[in-house]
Parts: C-alpha cells; sequence; structure tokens
C-alpha cells in the first residue's frame, strides 16, 4: 500500500498504548492519531507539565480520549524501573509499546547512570524498559514494540569498547548515529529471539525521514533547513503508526517515508543500513546493554508465557 494515511489506521477500541516522549513532536502526533482511533495512550515523558499541556490537546480534540500522563526519564535507569512496576501494577494489559523518545546532537553530557546521553537514552534506556515490560507483552494476544530510528543509521558505527565515547573525543552527530544504529540492532536481535521462542510478540521499526520537531532544537543546519525539506509531525508520525498497527507488518519490518532519500512521503518499507544487518553485532550489543544497565532481558517460550496468563 503506497498512500498509507490515518484512514487506514484500524479501530484501536480496547488496546492500550505507552508512547514515549509523547509530550511533543512525532510521539505526540503518534499518542494523538492513536487516542482518536480509540486507544489508551499512557503519554510516558519526563516533562509532567509538556505532557499535562499534550494531553489537554487532545482532550480538546477528542473529551472522551482515554490519554493519561505518566513520569518516565529515559535517561535514569531508576526512573525506567519505577514506571514499569507502576505500569505493571495497574494495568493487565499492553497491546503496544512504541519507543520514540529521544535526544538529537546535544552537548556532551551524562545520563543519571553516566552513559553518553543519546546512547544511554535512545538505546539503554529504551532496551530496559521493553526488557521489564515483556511480561505483559507476552500475556497480551497481538502485543507489538516499535522502535522509532532515524535515517541517521545509515551512517551509524558501534563502538562497544567506547560505546560512551570516554576515549575519543566526543562528535555529536557520531555519537546519535551510533544510538540510532543501535536502536536497530536491538530490533533485530529482539526479532531473532522472540521468532526463536515462539512468541506472538512482533517487533517492528521506523524512521520520520526529515520532520520538523523540537528534537532538532540543538541541531541547527537541521532546523535552518526545516521549512525547505521537512514534513509536519502528523506526517512525520505516520511511519511509526503503520508499523505500530499494519496488519500485514511482519517480525522485523521497517517504514519509513516513499520519498527520494526517504526525506518524506507515505509510509512504506524502508532500507535497512547495511550494518543493522551485522547479526554478530546485535547479539554483542544485546549482551553489554544487559551488563550496562543490569536488566537481563529474556524472552519466554510461548508456552510459559501462556501458561502466566
Amino acid at each position: 500500500m503506497a498512500n498509507w494515511t490515518f484512514d487506514d489506521i484500524p479501530d484501536q477500541s480496547g488496546r492500550t498504548a505507552i508512547v514515549t516522549g509523547a509530550n511533543t513532536g512525532i510521539g505526540f502526533e503518534t499518542a494523538r492519531m492513536l487516542a482518536l482511533r480509540g486507544a489508551a495512550v499512557i503519554i510516558a515523558c519526563r516533562d509532567l507539565g509538556k505532557g499535562d499541556a499534550a494531553l489537554a490537546r487532545i482532550r480538546a480534540e477528542m473529551p472522551a480520549a482515554k490519554v493519561s500522563v505518566a513520569a518516565l526519564d529515559l535517561a535514569d535507569l531508576d526512573s525506567v524501573a519505577t514506571f514499569a512496576r507502576g505500569f505493571a501494577e495497574h494495568h493487565d494489559r499492553l497491546d503496544l509499546l512504541i519507543a520514540n523518545a529521544g535526544v538529537m546532537v546535544p552537548p556532551r553530557s551524562r545520563t543519571k547512570q553516566g552513559f553518553e546521553l543519546q546512547i544511554g537514552t535512545n538505546h539503554l534506556g529504551h532496551f530496559a524498559l521493553v526488557a521489564k515490560l515483556m511480561p505483559l507483552l507476552e500475556r497480551t494476544a497481538g502485543a507489538r514494540i516499535v522502535v522509532v530510528a532515524s535515517t541517521a543509521a545509515h551512517f551509524g558505527r558501534i563502538d562497544l569498547a567506547d560505546l560512551s565515547s570516554e576515549r575519543k573525543a566526543y562528535r555529536g552527530w557520531s555519537a546519535y548515529g551510533q544510538s540510532k544504529l543501535a536502536n536497530l540492532l536491538f530490533v533485530r536481535e529482539l526479532g531473532r529471539r522472540l521468532e526463536g521462542a515462539g512468541s506472538p510478540v512482533r517487533v517492528t521499526a521506523a524512521h520520520p525521514g526529515w520532520t520538523a520537531t523540537d528534537l532538532q532544537r540543538t541541531a541547527g543546519l537541521a532546523r535552518m533547513f526545516n521549512p525547505v525539506f521537512a514534513m509536519k509531525p502528523k506526517d512525520g508520525a505516520l511511519p511509526t503508526l503503520r508499523a505500530a498497527v499494519d496488519p500485514a507488518a511482519a517480525q522485523g519490518d521497517y517504514f519509513g517515508p516513499s520519498g527520494m532519500f526517504e526525506l518524506r512521503g507515505a509510509p512504506v518499507s524502508a532500507r535497512l543500513p547495511k550494518r543493522a544487518l551485522d547479526d554478530a553485532m546485535a547479539q554483542r550489543l544485546w549482551s553489554i546493554s544487559e551488563t550496562l544497565t543490569g536488566v537481563p532481558f529474556a524472552v519466554q517460550p510461548r508456552e510459559r508465557a501462556r501458561a502466566a496468563i
């Protein structure tokens, strides 16, 4: 389907979705459109004031929308653990987990646990979040995980010996590309493990092409060319939404804009970077991510997941 739009989103009534970083930009539009289709959506974000403002915007458009806000700081693994524990205590299902939040080319910064901010937030924070919520996903029929990547993954390189740029000079774009390549390697390895376990949970990925969002607040050059090249957030969110709800999306599918260089256009199957196909690297990154986060990530065989229902 070459012209997939909001109208192609199936009814989401009865489904529960978490969208990280849904207070602005693509995440907000993803949450808004899922809510308009009937899903119960949790806006998971660091700034609760901005989260409440996003909730108010959705409710202004649809007063009956099932939307709530919860605190989640992906740059703090303690916050990730608290959020996941609280969610599991108050919900008996999780249909969609959309790993959307991220940071782009900030000045050199660290997470609470000392990781370089981009690899710590964009990859390690989401790795820990998915791991902690996996038991609930495995108990929900038709559950899906979506990881939002970037075309920047094409120039990304994984340095397993120095993920946090402690030994080499910090270069914001290089660190960003590494974190986005890590997203895709994570999707590949998680998909492999889910298939090996016979799990019905699907994991997909998407990228928004060139979309004007608050993410670019520290990326001056990208922001300067937004008026010429960028899509609006509601269009940039469509690859994520297709990855989340298209019934035909298969394990590991990757969606992005259809236009030249995948910068803009309707969501279609996107081209994975060559380095994202390195299964050995994906397995090594998985192992080091478990070590760095202190979060073991086990995918249960289908029979055990069913027995836990």
